[in-house]
């Protein structure tokens, strides 16, 4: 039986990956549990709440003003999924205040109640890629985001760094996730969930065509990882707290666009049928061409968790759109 001391604190909780982690959650008996986040209303954005067990919804802007004021009871964890993710949007002032000032002040309340916190960053820090991504702190404190959002994470795992708090939370570099749960994300969910009908109803998918002579046409590689691996990762962490710092969250191996829209016309028992378009100009300079995850640092932690293959990801991601269901 949960008791108080055992709260959960889950920001984004309503979000794609926060709302796959509260089932993961309840698969374990875990219902202590203050749901944080906004715009339910958003293309549907509540329904990840529907089945879910907790004990509180508040939100978000809410419950920065309720912490501030010492409203709020005390956590034994805090999982910060919670921030605008968005590569387009342009106002930065919303982005440090949304990702960068409210993740301060949330960590700074956890540490201050000996609560674990774990929190979402993301591989945008990698800007271009031509530093690696080797998630050492070293190299860390040394990458260049291409946009803002990645700005507002890596201005985050920069302060915790510079002010010697790294090693007492769990930062989570998150490749590029899919599954079900995305569907409110409009333009940022995953090409799978946004090419899905089209490619149902006998269109072809549409992938960017390659502007460097190192990548053929839907040859630009990227590091997929499936949501329900994502969370278990995240559970790892949740139940071993004294494994801390900043990992990669990705599979380690980078698959081509191609390989992903044959995963799906696959899944689908489709021929294939891709259209290779222009990119738009205004992201050509911008456009990573390889992402993948260096996992070394993740192993070396304890977490032994063997990732699920593109082709199957893509066949059980493809039943939850074919039923439109959530997990």
């Amino acid at each position: 039986m949960n008791t108080k001391k055992d709260l959960t604190i889950l920001t984004g909780g309503a979000g794609f990956i926060g709302s796959c982690f509260l089932t993961k959650l309840n698969s374990r008996g875990i219902d202590n549990i203050i749901v944080v986040d906004s715009h339910l209303d958003k293309n549907r954005k509540w329904h990840n709440l529907l089945g879910k067990c907790f004990n509180d919804y508040i939100p978000k802007e809410r419950f920065l003003k309720l912490l501030e004021n010492n409203r709020i009871p005390a956590a034994k964890h805090v999982v910060h999924m919670g921030a605008c993710s968005s590569t387009l949007v342009s106002d930065r002032d919303y982005l440090m205040g949304n990702n960068y000032e409210y993740s301060k002040k949330i960590c700074s309340w956890a540490l201050k109640h000996n609560a674990s916190f774990i929190y979402a960053s993301s591989a945008a820090t990698y800007g271009d890629g031509s530093l690696g991504y080797d998630d050492s702190d070293v190299n860390t404190m040394r990458l260049k985001p291409l946009n803002l959002y990645g700005l507002s994470k890596q201005l985050f795992d920069l302060w915790l760094l510079e002010n010697n708090k790294h090693g007492k939370v769990t930062g989570l570099k998150f490749f590029n996730v899919f599954g079900p749960n995305e569907y409110h994300k409009a333009e940022m969910m995953s090409v799978i969930c946004r090419c899905f009908n089209d490619i149902k109803n006998g269109l072809p998918m549409r992938l960017f065509k390659s502007y460097l002579k190192e990548y053929a046409d839907g040859e630009q590689k990227r590091d997929f990882i499936y949501v329900k691996d994502a969370v278990e990762v995240m559970y790892y962490f949740y139940k071993n707290p004294k494994s801390r710092g900043i990992y990669n969250l990705g599979t380690g191996v980078a698959r081509s666009w191609n390989d992903l829209a044959r995963a799906i016309f696959s899944a689908l028992n489709m021929q294939p049928k891709i259209e290779y378009i222009e990119m738009p100009p205004e992201i050509r300079e911008k456009y990573q061409y390889f992402t993948q995850a260096k996992m070394d640092k993740l192993r070396s932690c304890g977490c032994r968790y063997k990732f699920t293959s593109l082709e199957e990801a893509v066949k059980d991601y493809v039943s939850y759109l074919m039923a439109k269901t959530y997990i």
